[in-house]
């Protein structure tokens, strides 16, 4: 079999698929995708939303809950604890399949039905602001994360501790302002750096003892901008620098950014891996156009934010793993699980199609919200012997009576849920956070828009009027209500106003941090702005002329080496 040249019916670019694509799709039995890996990308992140939370009632006990499903949505959702219990009959929302309505408007219906949960969390502690987190404990604004405690403003953090404004992040301890760093403690405004103490500014680096301002250094100790000093040397210039003056802290990142560009940069970061191309991939073996993945894929395509073991996976994540195989077009979903296609927010479930909040279940096709549950089709159950002989006759009237969006997409089976029917807006999905869009580009290309929230507080201190320096920063700063610098002005799902709560004033504090001038929000949007997408470019080693795929753009100003160029330079 031959590569095949195809046109993506989303944005009409062509993409090739490969021959060992094609084995793939046979094994798994399943058709060709009609979206290029891009669009299928953005699709699947149009039904995850990690950071935009609202107010509801449980439609359950009516109490007060937070939850991601904003209120003027037509749902059913139940607070986490409730969902979870046997106090109400999941079945109820079961429907007779209709061969005369395409399936996913049937799934669409039984969406409405289904009770959800108000939140992707499990074992929170006092941690009830946040989303997609795992064994966490006085957590506040912290998403996809997993066992943390006393951490807030962070996203992708694993076991971290007393630390605030963390992304991609693990084992940090009193850590600030961070992405994409591990095995630090008391490290601040860093990136792409790990096994380091009392720092700040890194970049590119390893094994660093009290140094500021470095790039691609290792093993080293009292360091500033990659200048050897001794130790006394060494203290005597940090103490130039001040980072409780919000004034210094913003002359420092300039400097910093200026110095930074006349060192080479790795192409990407690809570790104790075999047969790998993508960025940020550790201990794995034959992945194609993988991203962030830490450790064990095998055989996988299209994937990213993933834990290991994984094997033959196409299309997964963000969020994919924790022993699965066999999958296709699955996010969030993952541990001790096989053969899931098309599904969201779906774990440990075998032999799975279009799920989305099934748990412990197995043989489902379009189902909601099941725990447990066996043989069952839009949350109905059948016998073994009817699902096995109704499921074929679903499939082909996937294909006789396609679903077609606002915008004429086809949808048969084989394709993951259209966007246009998700429960979120792409402006409050992770979507927006990778691929971001303006209004108007978002209505035009069929997604759809929620116009934020008019906020029901007065602004009473500017950020341009915060104290400059920490330690004039009075307790009544706890009573403020800061206006955003951007003012909502920006791309950035800007919260327009934010507060320091008692935690973070008393961490600015103790490390001489300035006050931040912008919501977390927006703070999260500058740290994601420090990391590459996840797309590949053909280019040269600066140095060698090698040809590399990298995630640095071609038309981008850093200097880009090879593998060998840089560890024969910096390593």
């Amino acid at each position: 079999m031959q590569s095949e040249t195809r046109q993506c019916q989303n944005c009409h670019n062509e993409f090739i698929i490969e021959p060992d694509d094609f084995a793939f799709y046979e094994k798994i039995k399943v058709p060709p995708p009609t979206f290029c890996p891009e669009c299928r990308i953005v699709r699947r992140m149009s039904w995850r939303n990690e950071r935009t939370l609202y107010h509801r009632k449980c439609n359950a006990t009516g109490k007060d809950i937070i939850t991601m499903f904003s209120p003027e949505q037509p749902l059913l959702v139940y607070e986490r604890d409730y969902w979870w219990s046997d106090k109400w009959d999941q079945l109820e929302s079961g429907m007779d399949y209709d061969f005369s309505k395409p399936f996913f408007q049937q799934f669409h219906e039984l969406f409405k039905k289904a009770p959800l949960p108000n939140l992707a969390n499990s074992n929170v502690v006092n941690s009830e602001y946040g989303n997609h987190n795992l064994d966490m404990k006085n957590c506040y604004l912290v998403y996809a994360s997993m066992t943390d405690e006393d951490l807030s403003y962070s996203r992708g953090a694993v076991n971290c501790k007393n630390s605030l404004d963390l992304y991609l992040a693990f084992n940090q301890m009193q850590c600030y302002d961070n992405t994409a760093c591990g095995d630090l403690n008391r490290i601040y405004f860093s990136y792409d750096s790990d096994e380091s103490v009392n720092c700040a500014f890194l970049h590119a680096c390893k094994n660093m003892i009290d140094s500021l301002g470095c790039i691609n250094l290792r093993n080293k100790s009292n360091c500033i901008f990659n200048q050897q000093y001794t130790k006394e040397e060494y203290a005597k210039e940090r103490n130039k620098y001040d980072f409780g003056s919000y004034k210094g802290l913003t002359d420092f990142r300039k400097k910093l950014a200026e110095f930074i560009m006349q060192y080479p940069r790795r192409y990407g970061f690809i570790y104790k891996s075999v047969n790998c191309i993508g960025n940020n991939i550790l201990n794995s073996k034959n992945v194609y156009m993988g991203f962030d993945i830490f450790g064990g894929a095998e055989g996988c395509k299209y994937i990213l934010h993933a834990v290991g073991p994984l094997h033959d996976i196409y299309d997964g994540g963000p969020g994919v793993g924790a022993t699965h195989d066999n999958s296709y077009e699955v996010m969030d979903t993952g541990d001790n699980a096989t053969r899931n296609f098309f599904a969201v927010f779906t774990h440990s479930c075998q032999n799975t199609n279009y799920t989305y909040a099934c748990k412990n279940s197995a043989n489902l096709f379009g189902c909601v919200g099941l725990r447990s549950k066996k043989y069952c089709i839009l949350n109905k159950h059948y016998t073994k012997e009817e699902y096995e002989e109704l499921v074929p006759k679903v499939i082909a009237h996937m294909n006789d009576m396609p679903y077609v969006d606002k915008k004429g997409r086809v949808y048969k089976y084989g394709e993951f849920f259209p966007s246009e029917i998700s429960p979120f807006a792409y402006n409050e999905t992770i979507a927006q956070e990778y691929y971001p869009k303006t209004k108007s580009e978002i209505l035009e290309k069929g997604y759809k828009w929620r116009e934020p929230d008019i906020k029901n507080y007065s602004i009473t201190l500017k950020a341009a009027d915060l104290p400059d320096h920490i330690k004039n920063v009075k307790d009544n700063i706890l009573n403020q209500v800061i206006e955003c610098e951007h003012q909502g002005n920006c791309n950035e799902q800007c919260m327009g106003a934010f507060k320091i709560i008692l935690s973070e004033l008393e961490f600015y504090r103790k490390m001489n941090l300035a006050l931040p001038r912008l919501c977390s929000n927006c703070r999260h949007y500058r740290r994601l702005a420090q990391r590459t997408p996840f797309k590949l470019w053909d280019r040269q080693c600066a140095k060698c002329g090698k040809e590399i795929k990298t995630s640095y753009a071609p038309d981008r100003p850093e200097i880009i080496y090879c593998e060998s160029c840089y560890n024969a330079e910096v390593a």
